[in-house]
């Protein structure tokens, strides 16, 4: 009543209250290239076609990731980022650089893109011949669906296969992973959409959650129970036994270098002591050697003076009785050192020539 009543004094100053407070606004839209539902898909098989593989193979060991087949790969920086964190959570070591790594892992794709199918049931747009002149006849009948279904896939095929550096021998392929996502859009009589799909949970109408009796709302293609999706938020811990285990496999690797250090200093010490004995064996034959040559050195002017000393103190010979021993040719030197000889009683000594 109070109203009516204001209404009625003043009906001018309300109206120009209601000109003055009222207004109007607008809101831009734009879209990108590529639309939201594409971006999606496309990303919703990678990350279900990363986690299908299994790099248990390599796990604990020093892994380079060689991307460089997926140059050019719709996406490539995703599935790249993707597959780095999958290995990650399988217990790679991941290194940046080739040299750097024990075995490599190589990841090509074979299909990374998106098709769409529409299907009505109903009356399709139809053009009229013009051939048929009714007045008032429209020049086409527009489409008139009882049903409407947009399905839009996209689909992803990638192979990663792993093999040693150092040898070039293989260690692990995956074999083809071809993985698929799906989202469709229903109208039923005009009304819609009606939303399902791997991108979507369960199915929506117009953006909102609604559910249909009779139809199967489960996600397909999800992880196994007990499995690591990266597609899943996950916190990875490490536990004290698992920093114990890794300093007693930095113990034991310092124990081996120490071990085949003192090996090594052992091997030469040993060398050296053989060469000194070598060397020591050398000199003890060098002196038993020359000491057998000393020695016989020795013995044979030993001998040589024997038989000097025997040819000095041989006997002198006996000339018998009647004999006359010749005269020998004097020797100035010989003369004065012969011993005087022994001349028998009946025997005469010539004369000398020479001699009064």
């Amino acid at each position: 009543m109070r109203i009516f009543s204001i209404w009625r004094t003043c009906p001018t100053a309300i109206l120009l209250c209601c000109v003055a407070l009222s207004g109007c606004g607008t809101t831009k839209w734009t879209d990108t290239r590529r639309t939201a539902t594409e971006q999606l898909l496309v990303s919703d098989a990678m990350e279900r076609a990363v986690a299908g593989l299994d790099f248990r193979a390599v796990a604990s060991k020093k892994v380079y990731l060689d991307s460089k087949p997926l140059s050019g790969v719709t996406d490539s920086a995703y599935l790249v980022s993707t597959l780095r964190q999958h290995m990650l959570a399988s217990g790679c070591q991941l290194m940046d650089a080739r040299e750097a790594a024990d075995y490599i892992a190589e990841v090509r794709a074979g299909a990374v893109g998106t098709d769409r199918s529409e299907l009505t049931f109903g009356v399709p747009a139809t053009q009229i011949p013009a051939m048929l002149p009714v007045p008032g006849l429209p020049p086409s009948l527009p489409e008139m669906p009882l049903a409407t279904r947009t399905e839009q896939r996209a689909v992803v095929k990638i192979a990663v296969f792993c093999y040693n550096r150092h040898t070039g021998r293989p260690i692990w392929q995956s074999g083809i992973v071809p993985v698929e996502s799906r989202a469709k859009d229903i109208w039923l009589l005009g009304a819609g959409p009606f939303q399902r799909g791997n991108i979507y949970e369960g199915t929506s109408f117009a953006g909102g959650k609604i559910k249909i009796p009779l139809v199967p709302l489960g996600e397909e293609g999800g992880p196994k129970p007990g499995e690591v999706s990266v597609a899943d938020e996950a916190y990875f811990h490490e536990s004290v036994p698992e920093r114990a285990l890794a300093a007693a496999a930095a113990a034991s690797e310092a124990k081996a270098k120490a071990a085949s250090l003192a090996a090594a200093t052992k091997a030469a010490e040993a060398k050296a002591k053989a060469a000194e004995l070598a060397a020591k064996s050398k000199e003890a034959v060098l002196a038993a050697k020359t000491k057998e040559a000393a020695a016989a050195e020795a013995k044979a002017n030993e001998a040589e003076l024997a038989a000097k000393t025997k040819a000095t103190d041989s006997p002198k010979a006996v000339v018998p009785a009647g004999h006359t021993e010749p005269a020998a040719k004097k020797t100035p030197a010989k003369a004065a050192d012969s011993p005087n000889p022994v001349v028998p009683a009946s025997h005469t000594e010539p004369a000398a020539k020479g001699t009064k």
